[in-house]
């Protein structure tokens, strides 16, 4: 029999758009363009391909669970250039493991940090808080480690960050907080790329040692931003309690900072503790990191001049995008990722109405949000767009979602035929 808690999951986001628009065709012959998926078009950089043939000879060998030397070193070495003595706490030996994608590492850490019970099994049932709108991964990991999802709005209202005021007013009012087994936060943010301060960071992580919860804080995007670097957890937790680790987990990946989404390739670092944990989990429930693969992800976290490269192609886009844009469906300069989070009245129908009149596919928001028993959902109005074409693509997309005849207000009564 399958496991009950499988059926209690909502369905994957890239699911319900597959089921929104089957049946639908955009006119014949158009150049359909994928706007929907985070997956970078830039070429990887080169050093990437030249690694891995130059290491064929791992692929017949077990690889290290805890990672190479060399890994380690390229890691914990772009870790003290990024985030400076926020980078300098980890310990190579005792603070950090690869992740075959941290999409892997996300879910096992709610398995790794979930009780049966908090307080020696006197609540029923821990909770996991997971921002809302949200990376899916959240949502599975916290159902499937037996946790109720706790979901906390992050809305324009709030900076698009979970409101910490309001968290701490739930734990006044029923003792939330002590029923908190893990947090989820990402920053900079998908779908909204709003970015944590470091007066964020440094405050839930205060609140997680005092309520003895884990913050998984997922920076996944933390090298694609418009202006200034987004602050790091490292970085926060450096500037407290004399640099303690305790109850922090970073995660960090090259599929995006380097476009080797393929690679499936990142790395979770922190408190030793629950990295020693992770490890022996790992040991059970994950395969190590290949040996090719390690050397190429060495040498990429060992180049930061591709991923400045990177980031400035992104702000291109970025650039293209604000000049359809500019002043119409909310839309503001994302501060770090490349998504665009646009406010079209209804989500779902204006994904129906790009695909078939223009060939564009955008994810709807309410596919990225929990939906609360009274039928609301704070993405609904909204569709994620992924800026990962090429500048002239992405605009004459982007003038499709300008120019539909229904205005913005209107969209949620459109329809779309078959």
């Amino acid at each position: 029999m399958l496991n009950d808690r499988i059926a209690e999951l909502t369905a994957y986001p890239f699911t319900r758009l597959h089921a929104l628009l089957a049946g639908l065709t955009p006119p014949a012959g158009t150049a359909v363009l994928n706007m929907a998926l985070g997956e970078p078009q830039h070429a990887a950089p080169p050093v990437l391909a030249e690694t891995l043939a130059r290491h064929a000879d791992g692929w017949t060998a077990y690889p290290p669970l805890a990672g190479t030397e060399a890994w380690k070193a390229a890691a914990c070495g772009w870790l003290r250039r990024r985030y400076g003595a926020g980078g300098r706490l980890i310990d190579p030996d005792a603070g950090i493991l690869p992740l075959s994608g941290t999409r892997e590492g996300l879910f096992l850490t709610a398995l790794l940090t979930v009780p049966q019970g908090r307080n020696g099994g006197t609540v029923a049932q821990p909770a996991v808080l997971i921002p809302n709108p949200f990376y899916a991964t959240y949502e599975g990991a916290a159902v499937m480690a037996g946790a109720e999802p706790v979901f906390l709005d992050a809305t324009a209202a709030t900076g698009f960050l979970p409101d910490l005021d309001a968290l701490e007013a739930a734990q006044a009012r029923d003792g939330l907080l002590d029923r908190t087994a893990l947090a989820y936060l990402c920053s900079p943010a998908n779908p909204q790329g709003a970015i944590a301060s470091r007066a964020y960071l440094a405050r839930l992580i205060g609140l997680a040692r005092r309520h003895g919860f884990v913050l998984a804080v997922d920076e996944c995007y933390a090298e694609i931003y418009d202006a200034a670097p987004p602050p790091g957890a490292l970085e926060a937790a450096a500037a407290i309690d004399g640099g303690a680790l305790d109850n922090l987990l970073v995660f960090h990946s090259l599929s995006k900072r380097s476009s080797a989404a393929g690679l499936r390739s990142g790395f979770v670092a922190g408190d030793a503790r629950l990295i020693a944990a992770s490890r022996r989990l790992r040991g059970y429930a994950a395969a190590g990191m290949p040996l090719p693969v390690q050397a190429a992800s060495a040498a990429l976290w060992d180049d930061d001049a591709h991923a400045v490269d990177n980031r400035a192609r992104y702000r291109a886009k970025i650039d293209a995008a604000e000049g359809v844009l500019a002043g119409r469906f909310g839309f503001t300069r994302p501060a770090g990722s490349f998504f665009l989070w646009l406010d079209v009245g209804d989500g779902e129908a204006a994904a129906r109405r790009l695909w078939v009149e223009a060939g564009v596919r955008v994810l709807p928001g309410a596919y990225l949000a929990h939906a609360y028993p009274d039928g609301t959902n704070p993405g609904r109005r909204f569709v994620r767009v992924a800026l990962v074409h090429e500048p002239a693509r992405i605009a004459a997309a982007l003038a499709h979602l300008s120019g539909l005849e229904a205005p913005a207000a209107h969209l949620a009564a459109a329809t779309v035929g078959g």
